[in-house]
């Protein structure tokens, strides 16, 4: 027991010296997926704190406001996600190479090309915010309310970016417990500020937005901080921070077709979300709150699957494609597991989840079908997931892209719309297209995973 308590507190405490490549792949996935799934996990409260809060203070219309915007934002985390897998390939690919000032100078590209796209997002969101949330099928009560929230969403774009590349570059680097560090700090004072912005001061939804920018801003901050350290083998470098063409093109090139695979699952939500929001206010509203605690328990998920991303690059850099395959398939197991717990305790509970957030019956209704018709496909969820990121890890981001294309505008979109108005299941239709959708992209990342094409991408 005190071997495993000492485990833990060496994961928490990080070590950038460790050399991931060469210590036990048990180990080595320990001391990666302990910080990652904290910090994931950590990660899924913004959200749910602010769903929680909105959905107690404010009322249904503040939730289903607040689930319209964050149905648009996904674009946003669509970019971040993206150039976060870009910036872990290749940081992790360059430190798998013992190549230690390749690192440095990718990561001052990443922050480049974070801030300038973030800026283009934020005004141009900005702008158009009351017409964003006409165009998802908001009411007019639901735009005035709400509209506050998602000017102020979209203006912390260039944050939302950077917290989320920045956390990528240290995963890649092996540095997860930093990343992990700076997530939990933005977390607690989103939350303190959601409490003191809300029932408090009397905000409204508005207030949670607010609370959300600061509250990412001391995280990004606290990054920015760490990594201007000079003992650090992964650290800021104002000299790097000149446009690099060649740097530049590799990480446009691997990030776009990691922020489109997560631009084209953004996108099938939107549409999912246009399609709910026929049966009105409260569907929206238990959809938002299931998804809430959806990705709060996804994100843990993700965590572990951002570990195979990290041993895959890192190992390929090493010369060890092998490893990189057994680390993979390892991370799957762990994943599978942990979900497989995850179900069976939404079967249990949907209902007390749902209405913990908000009582209102229909609300309660559709949360938690929602809730227990995509537990049964989280085993498949598991799998998916962790092989995915691991091709994405080798830097081949082109298959993945192509796998999400078809499960989501060729399968899912067509048959929610099929199944919900076609068939008249309603809700019932949409949630159904979501897991067959997933099955369909667990079962193509398997099969091109085991080709082993991805080993040859360079990056």
């Amino acid at each position: 027991m005190s071997n495993i308590f000492q485990l833990i507190k060496d994961a928490l405490q990080g070590d950038e010296d460790r050399d991931y490549t060469s210590i036990s792949i048990n180990r080595a996935i320990f001391y990666l997926s302990i910080p990652m799934v904290i910090e994931m996990s950590f990660e899924a409260l913004f959200a749910l704190a602010d769903a929680f809060f909105v959905a107690r203070y404010v009322g249904t219309i503040g939730v289903a406001a607040v689930g319209l915007t964050e149905s648009v934002l996904t674009l946003i985390y669509s970019v971040a996600f993206g150039l976060s897998g870009a910036a872990t390939a290749i940081i992790a690919r360059r430190i798998g190479e013992k190549n230690y000032p390749g690192a440095s100078t990718a990561l001052a590209q990443v922050i480049l090309v974070s801030v300038i796209l973030g800026l283009l997002i934020a005004i141009t969101g900005y702008h158009y915010a009351e017409k964003i949330l006409e165009l998802m099928g908001g009411t007019s009560e639901l735009i005035a309310q709400g509209k506050w929230y998602t000017k102020i969403q979209f203006l912390s774009s260039p944050i939302i970016i950077l917290i989320f590349t920045l956390s990528g570059a240290l995963r890649g680097s092996g540095n997860a417990s930093l990343a992990m560090r700076s997530v939990i700090i933005a977390n607690i004072l989103n939350i303190a500020l959601d409490y003191l912005f809300i029932p408090v001061m009397g905000l409204g939804i508005k207030g949670a937005a607010i609370a959300t920018i600061i509250g990412r801003s001391v995280g990004v901050s606290y990054q920015l901080w760490a990594l201007l350290n000079v003992r650090s083998r992964l650290r800021v470098l104002f000299s790097d921070f000149k446009p690099l063409k060649e740097i530049l093109l590799n990480i446009i090139k691997v990030g776009s077709g990691g922020a489109g695979q997560f631009l084209i699952q953004s996108a099938s939500w939107v549409f999912l979300v246009r399609i709910l929001s026929i049966y009105g206010n409260e569907v929206i509203a238990g959809y938002t709150i299931a998804l809430r605690i959806i990705v709060f328990t996804i994100l843990p998920s993700w965590g572990l699957a951002n570990s195979a991303a990290t041993l895959v690059g890192q190992n390929l850099g090493a010369g060890k494609p092998e490893r990189a395959i057994k680390s993979a398939w390892m991370v799957s197991y762990f994943n599978m597991a942990f979900l497989a717990v995850v179900a069976v305790f939404f079967f249990i509970f949907a209902d007390a989840f749902i209405a913990w957030f908000d009582p209102t019956p229909q609300v309660v209704t559709t949360g938690a079908l929602c809730l227990k018709i995509l537990a049964a496909g989280y085993i498949l969820f598991g799998v998916g997931m962790v092989i995915t990121q691991a091709i994405n890890g080798a830097g081949d981001t082109l298959a993945p892209t192509i796998f999400n294309l078809i499960c989501f505008w060729a399968i899912e979109i067509p048959l929610a719309y099929y199944m919900a108005v076609i068939l008249d299941w309603k809700e019932t239709g949409v949630f159904l297209s979501i897991i067959i959708a997933e099955t369909f992209l667990a079962a193509m990342a398997i099969i091109y995973f085991k080709s082993n094409r991805w080993q040859k991408v360079k990056v």
